[in-house]
């Protein structure tokens, strides 16, 4: 069959439905409907719209993650200043999450190694298997044995506690 088809050979029949031209003196009432729709409800829409968006590109907002100041520890708040108290322990608890989230990350990634390595995995997946024993031991020294309604104060005598243990520790090796 040739390429370039002679129309004039193969012409198409013609259509057997009538084309209906419909001409009346009343009017449609779904353009009458649809005009007053656009008129009364879309233009506005439209306008306000597009004004808010002129307004966005001018002054562009970038919404990345909400980045707090870091407020003094617990040890660095004057004696009574309750408002210091509070934000401190409140910058604890993010802290604290954070490195909940830490741990988690770093024993998913974990797990991701044992799941790709299979059989080979306590020999392909060592640094991950370190680093997690690493994040795990830093997270047990500050908030183990805190409990679930630990706060800065008791993480901060905690923390006291254990330099003292290892001063003392230090003092007996001298000796």
């Amino acid at each position: 069959m040739p390429e370039d088809h002679d129309w004039e050979a193969y012409k198409v029949p013609p259509t057997r439905t009538p084309v209906s031209e419909r001409t009346t003196s009343v009017p449609n009432p779904v353009n009458f409907f649809q005009s007053a729709f656009s008129y009364v409800f879309d233009a506005p829409i439209t306008f306000v719209r597009e004004w808010i968006e002129q307004w966005q590109t001018k002054n562009k907002f970038y919404y990345y993650h909400q980045k707090f100041r870091r407020v003094p520890d617990l040890s660095q708040c004057l004696d009574g200043d309750y408002l210091c108290y509070y934000e401190a322990e409140a910058q604890w608890r993010r802290d604290r999450m954070v490195d909940q989230e830490i741990v988690e990350i770093v024993r998913e990634r974990m797990a991701a190694c044992k799941q790709r390595e299979g059989p080979n995995q306590f020999q392909n997946c060592a640094k991950e298997m370190e680093l997690l024993a690493q994040v795990t031991k830093a997270y047990q020294d500050r908030y183990g044995d805190l409990g679930y309604h630990g706060n800065a104060r008791t993480c901060l005598m905690k923390q006291k506690h254990r330099m003292m243990e290892e001063r003392k520790a230090a003092q007996e090796k001298q000796s």
